[in-house]
């Protein structure tokens, strides 16, 4: 089917925010070399600006773009980056920046589909520990799921400070790195506070019900920011992790962020160095949860979290994730699209 463009690329084309039919004039194609098939060309009549289908994509100035699929297939399955470029035959510095760029570009798709959330739903929240560059200078992961579906709902990454016993060798550790690098900050209330921030927005004065364990926070932002739309219960942490455990579907999905993310697990040279890229790793994962993987391996093979809490018309291939670009929020083509002619606003309405 051929391309339709949905907009100009042209910020200051009229056509932009406001496309109207046949607003472009086709002018031919060509054919690069990393692609079988030719590229169609397009020219605003506006504007006169000169576009391309390639223009929209993803990929749009990547080089080795074939290699983008295996890479996020591998960065989703444990594999560290140096060990994806050697199955990739990619440099590790390239690998980084492809890396990079998946990143932001799944964190903008994982916005663009999950605008709202349904009513009367049941939600788990829980935090994970990890550490970056070493063991002194934790990272608290707060991570947010629908208790039904899986899916993930919001997720977060923020250094902590935790002192240990004083007089200890590893208190002495830490004294010395903070007297070479600075106190570290701890920002593990302000990323939980986020995570109950985007919460509140996703609902939209709905109700619903959160599990969570019973630490003293999360009962204090669940009343300051939601009060009475969210019935909150607790449970104590520390109960056998089976599947009559309350809080086994979040106690999953930790186990499957340390199993899938090689920057996760305990004992590791994996290890993120900085939260930012730990932030980036996370939304991979999220996009490969919430939009390709099964909810478990039990399900049929169409019914990822995303389908189940009706936020995506079906499993989205890892193809069709990195197919569009995402950077015109609601109005960006959706992953789904063939032609380019439909939104991600028209297709979650």
């Amino acid at each position: 089917m051929d391309f339709v463009p949905p907009r100009c690329p042209n910020f200051g084309c009229s056509h932009h925010t406001a496309p109207v039919a046949g607003f472009y004039q086709r002018r031919g194609s060509y054919r690069p070399k990393c692609r079988a098939e030719p590229v169609p060309r397009f020219r605003c009549r506006r504007c006169g600006k000169g576009f391309s289908r390639q223009t929209f994509r993803a990929d749009y100035r990547d080089h080795r773009p074939d290699c983008n699929g295996l890479l996020f297939q591998l960065l989703v399955s444990g594999v560290g980056l140096r060990q994806a470029g050697r199955c990739t035959g990619l440099t590790v510095h390239a690998v980084q920046h492809k890396f990079r760029k998946l990143g932001g570009l799944l964190r903008r798709l994982n916005r663009n589909l999950l605008p709202r959330l349904p009513d009367q739903r049941c939600y788990l929240l829980d935090e994970i520990e990890t550490f970056e560059h070493r063991s002194i200078c934790p990272v608290t992961v707060p991570v947010l799921i629908e208790k039904t579906s899986k899916l993930i709902v919001a997720v977060g990454a923020a250094s902590i400070r935790r002192r240990s016993r004083r007089g200890s060798r590893r208190q002495r550790w830490l004294d010395r790195h903070e007297a070479v690098h600075g106190r570290r900050r701890d920002h593990g209330k302000q990323c939980v506070w986020r995570v109950f921030r985007r919460w509140q927005r996703l609902l939209d004065g709905q109700r619903a019900r959160l599990i969570t364990d019973k630490k003293a926070l999360y009962a204090s932002l669940c009343r300051s920011l939601l009060g009475s739309q969210v019935e909150h219960f607790t449970w104590s942490g520390r109960l056998l992790r089976t599947t009559y455990n309350p809080l086994f579907p979040i106690n999953l999905t930790d186990a499957m962020l340390r199993d899938n993310n090689g920057r996760l697990r305990r004992r590791s040279w994996l290890v993120t160095k900085k939260t930012r890229y730990l932030r980036l790793q996370l939304e991979l994962f999220v996009a490969y949860r919430n939009w390709h993987r099964l909810r478990t391996n039990q399900d049929p093979c169409h019914q990822t979290p995303g389908v189940l809490l009706g936020l995506a018309p079906r499993r989205l291939e890892v193809a069709e994730l990195l197919a569009w670009r995402q950077d015109w929020r609601n109005r960006s083509i959706h992953p789904a699209s063939v032609t380019g002619h439909e939104t991600v606003q028209a297709r979650v309405a």
